[in-house]
């Protein structure tokens, strides 16, 4: 009955082990997000992602106060 126990559970140590093999290159393989262009409000410095901003020409707002307040 021992050995029973013991195969057992070196069976599920080689399974745990094995999964979290696994695991690391699944993540390792992952690709990485890409990056976003971060730009500055014009009226107050405030840094935010591009896509969140407001464009008036070449320049970037955080808000529609912030670029009716700058013009």
């Amino acid at each position: 009955m021992s050995k029973l126990l013991l195969l057992i559970l070196a069976v599920l140590a080689v399974w745990w082990l094995a999964k979290g093999f696994r695991r690391k290159d699944a993540a390792r393989d992952a690709p990485e997000a890409a990056a976003e262009k971060m730009v500055t409000c014009g009226h107050c410095g405030l840094y935010l992602p591009q896509s969140e901003a407001i464009g008036e020409g070449d320049r970037f707002f955080c808000c529609a106060e912030h670029r009716r307040l700058a013009g």
